[in-house]
C-alpha cells in the first residue's frame, strides 16, 4: 500500500502541464490583443503577464513536459516562454528610454519566430484539432508582426495581429478547459478532435 507521499510523487509525474501552459499563454495572449486591438492603450499593464504569465508560466510547463520526456511540449512552452520574457524585457528597456532601431530589429526577432512556429505547426498536426488551431493562428500572428517589424501596412499588421492573438487566447482557454476537465472527470467533457490523418 502506497503512502501518501508516492500516491503525490507518482501523481505529478505523471500530470499533464499543458493546461497550465495554456492558461498562461491564453491570459497573455488576451491582455496584449486589447492594446492592439484599442480597448486598451500602451504596454506597461501587459509586461507583468508577459512576463510571469506568458513567460514564467509557459517556461513551468515546458520543463515538467521535458520531465515527461515530451520533447515537442518541452519545447513548444519554453520556446514561447522564453518569448515572452524577451517582449517583457524588450517594453521595459523602450520604457527606458532606450534609443535605437528596436522596432526593426523586433521584426528579425518575430521572423526567427516565424520560422520556429512554422516546423512546430508541422509537429502540432499529430496532436489534436484544438492545438494545431492554435498553432495556426501563432502562424499569422508572426506573420504580420513580421510586416509589423518592417513596415510592411503596418497598421494593418498590428489590427491581424490584434485578432490573431485573441483567437489564441480563446483556443487556449478551451485548450486548458479541455485538458484539465477531461482529465479530472476521466471523459470527454469538451471534445479536442484528433486528427484522422494521423490516426
Amino acid at each position: 500500500m502506497r503512502n501518501n507521499f508516492d500516491t503525490l510523487k507518482i501523481a505529478s509525474e505523471q500530470a499533464d502541464p499543458s493546461a497550465l501552459g495554456l492558461f498562461g499563454l491564453a491570459i497573455v495572449t488576451l491582455v496584449a490583443s486589447s492594446e492592439k486591438l484599442g480597448f486598451t492603450s500602451g504596454t506597461i499593464g501587459i509586461l507583468p503577464c508577459a512576463l510571469l504569465l506568458g513567460g514564467f508560466v509557459q517556461l513551468i510547463a515546458g520543463f515538467l513536459d521535458y520531465k515527461k520526456q515530451n520533447v515537442f511540449g518541452g519545447l513548444a512552452f519554453i520556446g514561447y516562454g522564453m518569448f515572452w520574457i524577451t517582449i517583457a524585457l524588450t517594453w521595459w528597456f523602450v520604457f527606458q528610454q532606450y534609443e535605437g532601431d528596436f522596432t526593426r530589429q523586433l521584426g528579425f526577432f518575430y521572423l526567427g519566430y516565424l520560422i520556429f512556429t512554422s516546423y512546430m505547426t508541422i509537429g502540432a498536426a499529430t496532436t489534436n484539432k484544438v492545438l494545431f488551431s492554435i498553432f495556426l493562428a501563432i502562424d499569422i500572428l508572426f506573420i504580420s508582426l513580421v510586416c509589423y517589424g518592417f513596415g510592411v501596412a503596418p497598421t494593418l499588421a498590428k489590427i491581424v495581429a490584434g485578432i490573431a492573438e485573441l483567437v489564441i487566447s480563446l483556443l487556449s482557454f478551451y485548450g486548458s478547459a479541455a485538458n484539465v476537465l477531461n482529465i479530472h472527470m476521466q471523459k470527454e467533457v469538451l471534445p479536442v478532435g484528433k486528427i484522422s490523418v494521423y490516426e
